[in-house]
């Protein structure tokens, strides 16, 4: 695997991590965006949470992909050196 490709591949696996991580806090504490940043920009209706919520399964997917992807292609690829 390529030193380029091996770092895009660990990026993106571990900001797929990260996001993962948002969703589940955004899942099980609500509220986490008023409690961290003190802003109520819903009114507590929930909307902005959900939104929250697919934006990130949608981006913990995507970069999920990528970063299998990527994996697969350095396993491919032969190794120089």
């Amino acid at each position: 695997m390529r030193r380029e490709s091996k770092t895009r591949f660990w990026v993106e696996a571990a900001l797929a991590g990260l996001c993962a991580l948002l969703l589940l806090l955004t899942l099980v504490w609500r509220d986490w965006i008023e409690g961290v940043f003190g802003v109520d920009p819903d009114q507590h209706s929930g909307s902005l949470e959900w939104l929250i919520v697919v934006a990130l399964a949608a981006a913990t997917l995507t970069l999920g992909a990528l970063a299998r992807r990527e994996w697969r292609r350095g396993l491919a690829a032969p190794s120089a050196g």
